[in-house]
């Protein structure tokens, strides 16, 4: 089989990691991957913010943690209650795609992006997870005042975030596709 097709057929989310750091040389192979995404008229409306500092990303989760727990949502609300929330599974390593609101398709190129970050990571053997809750922060003052202490550019807005590391478990079996997902019509 093709090695791409490989790659994306074998790619799965981990979520627990050891926390040695990805090596830097790895994580800019991985940040290339992202800019070379697709993205609509080739605008390229993307802005990578990579956050490995522990002491930041313990602080993220805690504001995580209050908006989960004054969301409205039960499920989040339920995940925030617990001792051991961690919205970012304790990987070393947390890639925000923020994108530039004015843009065509902002959240369609940051997508595209991210997905670009997991397949390349997967094939040097570095785990990766979305991590979705971090769309949330703008909602709130304080997930605002974070945003900026990130350096997220004015203007831009996090469509998405991923983490990266070394996985802790053996990575997982993929669930089994949902059928009946596909129409050709000829």
């Amino acid at each position: 089989m093709n090695e791409t097709i490989s790659t994306i057929l074998s790619r799965r989310s981990i979520r627990a990691y050891k926390q040695e750091q990805i090596k830097d040389a790895d994580l800019q192979l991985i940040l290339k991957a992202g800019m070379y995404a697709p993205s609509a008229m080739n605008q390229q409306s993307w802005h990578f913010t990579v956050v490995q500092d522990k002491d930041t990303i313990q602080k993220i989760n805690q504001t995580l943690r209050g908006i989960f727990l004054k969301s409205g949502n039960k499920r989040f609300e339920e995940m925030a209650k617990s001792d051991k929330f961690n919205a970012f599974y304790n990987a070393p390593t947390w890639i925000i795609i923020s994108g530039d609101e004015k843009a065509i398709a902002p959240q369609c190129d940051c997508t595209l992006a991210m997905g670009n970050l997991f397949l390349a990571a997967s094939s040097i053997g570095i785990g990766s997870c979305w991590i979705h809750a971090l769309t949330h922060l703008s909602n709130s003052e304080e997930g605002k005042a974070l945003m900026n202490a990130l350096g997220i550019p004015q203007g831009y807005k996090i469509f998405t975030s991923g983490v990266f590391g070394y996985a802790a478990v053996e990575t997982p079996t993929a669930a089994p596709r949902k059928e009946n997902t596909v129409t050709i019509i000829n």
